[in-house]
């Protein structure tokens, strides 16, 4: 049992004046780990006073100086990189593999913004006035259970580099991980205040930041309900806000792809971390003509799926985070197999397992006018649909609310290319395309404001100033 009784406000570890007790399990059996102490609105409050304090000297820092922190806090992050490996494996439940790709992402989201931030003039000129790119202000970072650490880290990051201060309200869910990453960031050294960590459930201690006057920008990721409440709370005071939000991503497989490339890839894409993230591409869009042809591949490559064990090195999937969302997952795994064709999967556990494991399932028989192709599930649950020509693929493609991110898989790079062009995302992968931390990352539509990652990300963190008549 671990129990984290301390928050971090002003440099130093401090015993939250809340007194909520929040516990935490494991997923692979649901066993309770151990319990974290909440913070209350008091706790919010005083780590805004904090970074409000901090801001007045960061913000004229010089570039040299804010690049020089964040190699520190990459090298106190990766020293404690096996410790937050286990964490993230213990509290939840990625497979190995996975687990040691989120923390290498979250230690290497400082050096991305070194790049970024190397190669942006603080100053620019447009036209004869002088733009000083001045920092926003005091941010308000809010970060989700399924990627805690990487959000912590790469929210901070740009928020850092471009001169701003911060409190961050990580998951409740999350509070191992989040303890092993304030340990890290407080061996770096950083001037007191300049980030404050307050865990905290999202009803008490997030009004306190997108209610505060002292709070600049809010940077949120998450549902897109929690997403539209905190946007109309954060316009009492003008506040800036990047919200990334839900996705319901199409993978579109073109007639010319070879499909025993092309399946795989897409249910790689459509199970990505445990099928607990907002950019899968949960809708598999075949041909009509090809469907008999994709869903046997589909059998086929999905007996390679496991769920299991995260430790074992065969294990693709591992359990979901909580009860609770392992009940959601089975409400609509249940509507499907009401109003679509099981292929794989179905409801309840895998067999030998307990937990919050759940069977990895894909449905095909769907329309895009059915809940399980409209609603994000966040969960191990594919859809199979079907289209005539190019034209209905992206047309299907593009009804929907969300527009986080879309794939495209072809046997021609230019038709993909062509393609993608035409789709309503914040992101368009070709043929499986890596992500790359450079390119910008955010939502169409219902998926969210604006845009995180590379010299995007950070520009969101600035005000423009323009300097008219200034000296040369």
């Amino acid at each position: 049992m671990r129990d984290i009784n301390q928050i971090y406000i002003d440099g130093q570890f401090v015993t939250p004046h809340g007194t909520d007790m929040f516990d935490l399990h494991n997923p692979v059996n649901g066993d309770i780990i151990g319990q974290v102490r909440l913070g209350d609105a008091d706790d919010a409050r005083n780590a805004i006073a904090a970074a409000k304090r901090a801001f007045q000297t960061w913000s004229h820092t010089t570039k040299s100086e804010r690049i020089e922190l964040l190699h520190r806090l990459y090298d106190a992050v990766m020293a404690k990189k096996n410790e937050l490996i286990e964490a993230i494996i213990l509290e939840f439940g990625a497979p190995a593999t996975r687990a040691t790709f989120m923390a290498s992402g979250a230690a290497n989201s400082f050096l991305d913004a070194v790049r970024a931030l190397e190669k942006y003039d603080l100053i620019q000129k447009v036209g004869t006035a002088d733009v000083v790119m001045e920092p926003v202000g005091v941010v308000g970072l809010i970060t989700p259970w399924n990627s805690n650490a990487g959000f912590i880290c790469s929210k901070l990051a740009y928020a850092l580099a471009a001169g701003c201060t911060a409190v961050i309200k990580p998951s409740e869910m999350s509070a191992t991980q989040t303890q092993v990453l304030v340990e890290a960031l407080h061996e770096a050294g950083a001037p007191a205040g300049l980030f404050n960590i307050v865990n905290g459930r999202g009803g008490v201690v997030g009004p306190e930041l997108t209610n505060s006057p002292d709070i600049a920008k809010i940077s949120f990721t998450g549902s897109t309900p929690v997403g539209k409440s905190i946007l109309r709370d954060a316009a009492a005071t003008m506040k800036r806000v990047t919200l990334e939000l839900g996705g319901k991503s199409p993978t579109i497989i073109l007639d010319d792809a070879d499909f025993e490339k092309a399946i795989p890839t897409a249910i790689q894409i459509g199970l990505g971390n445990s099928g607990q993230a907002c950019l899968n591409g949960t809708r598999i869009l075949v041909p009509s003509s090809r469907k008999d042809e994709a869903i046997a591949a589909i059998k086929k490559h999905f007996t390679a799926i496991k769920a299991g064990d995260p430790l074992a090195a065969d294990t693709t999937i591992g359990p979901m985070v909580s009860q609770a969302q392992y009940d959601r997952i089975q409400r609509y795994i249940k509507i499907g197999m009401e109003t679509a064709t099981l292929v794989a999967g179905g409801e309840g556990h895998p067999a030998g397992l307990g937990g919050y494991f759940v069977q990895p399932t894909v449905f095909a028989d769907v329309t895009n006018d059915m809940v399980i192709a409209r609603e994000e599930i966040f969960g191990p649950v594919l859809c199979v649909l079907t289209y005539d020509d190019e034209a209905s693929a992206v047309r299907i493609a593009n009804d929907t609310q969300y527009g986080l991110h879309a794939y495209v898989l072809s046997g021609s790079q230019e038709r993909a290319t062509a393609v993608a062009r035409q789709l309503e995302a914040g992101r368009v992968a070709i043929n499986g395309a890596a992500h790359d931390p450079d390119a910008p990352f955010g939502g169409f539509k219902q998926s969210g404001i604006g845009r995180e990652y590379g010299v995007f990300g950070l520009q969101s963190y600035f005000e423009p100033k323009a300097l008219l008549g200034a000296a040369s």
